[in-house]
């Protein structure tokens, strides 16, 4: 990538991409018709110098809206509907979500849960929970990641916490699909290294576990193989040197190209993920970083021949699944990823953290079935560097 071009594109949600696209804000607020958003955001963005210009091209055009930014990392339920609360009282009539993977999943749930009647739990990804929605007259969402991991700006769910039994719940419906992404890279320089690391793992981890998945979805596995070149390239640039754009614009829209592609399905890196991001209150995209290779040797007898393919297309120096796991491995050191869960110095309980993991609904997709000591020898393997 030489230069960065201003462009737009539908895949399936429409798509703003290029260098200062978030400034025209009002513009999109106008293409949606919404006359007075609730900005939802992170506590700490708001003292970002870009979301303060943002706010201040609002008012200035003299754009009604209110700003909800009672966020936790891992976004809870009572932080979701606080942020109903807060919609309806001020008469909003859209959400700008606006920050990292938290504020886009609270801003599409919170857009959502305007208008239902149920409970918020009522709607984890279970059965056909989803089909019983009321969808007239959603408020629309207009999606602006400043993180380049989650990809929750393309994904038709919400990672929202279960604080009674600490569970991390994925709430599903087509219409989480926001109406408008804007892509602006400039919103990612801020980004410090050790966040530009996990959630650059993050966003590898969606293409990695898409593209090994088990199904037939060719569409994903293209643009998960894609993805996977993109992390390669420009990773570990993006980390270096904070600076270089071509790199945070390549990781940026590789975020979104890994939520597009596990639409096919998730696995066991995840599966492992979300216990101890809700129990433990880990990075999510440096848990998955940690779990990424003990995970890929206990799928090697099954993934190791579209892992070979793989390594064609990165032009790894050997066409072995060894090769892609040392790759893997060499990456993690020099982003200065821990390669054990015993150097986050926490106290883990193995016995909940595998029985919540085997519950997983990404623990389906994954592709070798995992019995619960399997899924435990797992979090024990990961503890002591066990490959």
């Amino acid at each position: 990538m030489s230069d960065i071009d201003n462009v737009s594109w539908n895949y399936p949600t429409p798509i703003w991409f290029g260098l200062g696209r978030s400034l025209e804000i009002p513009n999109a607020l106008e293409a949606q018709g919404m006359q007075n958003p609730l900005v939802v955001t992170d506590p700490e963005f708001t003292s970002n110098k870009n979301f303060i210009k943002i706010i201040e091209l609002l008012k200035n055009n003299k754009i009604k809206h209110s700003i909800f930014s009672n966020i936790k990392g891992n976004p809870t339920g009572k932080n979701v509907m606080d942020g109903v609360e807060h919609y309806l009282s001020n008469n909003n009539d859209g959400v700008i979500a606006i920050g990292g993977g938290s504020s886009l999943d609270a801003g599409k749930a919170i857009a959502f849960m305007t208008k239902q009647k149920e409970n918020l739990w009522f709607f984890e990804d279970i059965g056909d929970n989803w089909t019983r929605a009321i969808t007239d007259q959603l408020p629309k969402v207009i999606a602006i990641p400043t993180t380049a991991g989650t990809g929750s700006e393309t994904g038709r769910a919400s990672l929202i916490l279960d604080e009674s039994d600490k569970t991390k719940k994925i709430i599903f419906h087509p219409s989480f699909l926001p109406d408008l992404v804007i892509l602006d890279p400039n919103l990612t320089l801020s980004l410090p290294p050790h966040l530009t690391a996990a959630t650059g793992m993050d966003a590898l981890a969606h293409c990695l576990e898409a593209y090994c998945a088990r199904g037939f979805h060719p569409m994903a596995d293209g643009i998960a193989l894609e993805g996977i070149k993109n992390v390669k390239d420009s990773l570990l640039s993006a980390y270096k040197n904070p600076d270089d754009i071509f790199a945070r614009s390549k990781m940026l829209v590789t975020s979104s190209m890994g939520s597009t592609a596990f639409q096919k399905g998730l696995g066991a890196i995840h599966s492992l993920s979300h216990p101890i991001n809700a129990v433990n209150d880990i990075h999510h995209g440096l848990s998955n970083a940690i779990f990424m290779p003990y995970v890929l040797k206990f799928n090697e007898p099954i993934i190791s021949q579209r892992i070979q393919l793989l390594t064609k297309y990165l032009e790894l120096e050997n066409s072995t699944f060894d090769s892609f796991l040392s790759w893997i491995l060499k990456l993690r050191d020099e982003l200065a990823i821990p390669h054990t869960l015993k150097e986050l110095n926490q106290e883990f309980d193995f016995e909940l953290l595998s029985e919540m993991a085997l519950k997983d609904p990404s623990t389906g997709p994954n592709p070798r079935d995992i019995s619960l000591d399997e899924m435990k020898q797992l979090y024990i393997n990961s503890y002591e560097g066990i490959l």
